[in-house]
């Protein structure tokens, strides 16, 4: 999601109103129950706000639903890539029915981080 000021804002009434599919990602990864990884929800980085951020590992996880344009996904990604974030992106329907691979995606890319920068400040 793109805006300017007020980011903080959006996010913090994004967190207060997750969609379904949010809502079962992060009953997996609150309160450090994947693997101990810390993850915060609907955090604003730049210009977007991004569904849910490891800073350790620089690693953002997004629900995607039906209403994501390609193309700009595609901007977004890369202006987060230019920042050394890695964006995985997972259908609302794999969240549903397949979270057992969505879990393993996103351990296969902390793993393949080894050590991450640190976090920001």
């Amino acid at each position: 999601m793109r805006g300017g000021g007020g980011l903080s804002g959006l996010a913090r009434k994004m967190r207060r109103a997750p969609s379904v599919h949010e809502r079962r990602l992060w009953t997996l990864l609150r309160d450090r129950r994947l693997e101990g990884l810390k993850f915060r929800r609907q955090m604003a980085i730049g210009p977007y706000v991004a569904d849910f951020v490891c800073l350790r590992h620089r690693l953002i996880v997004e629900a995607d639903g039906p209403f994501h344009d390609p193309v700009r996904d595609a901007e977004r990604d890369a202006w987060l890539a230019g920042q050394n974030f890695r964006v995985l992106r997972f259908p609302n329907g794999m969240i549903d029915h397949e979270g057992w691979r969505v879990i393993a995606a996103i351990l296969e890319a902390v793993r393949a981080n080894g050590d991450a920068p640190p976090p920001l400040g």
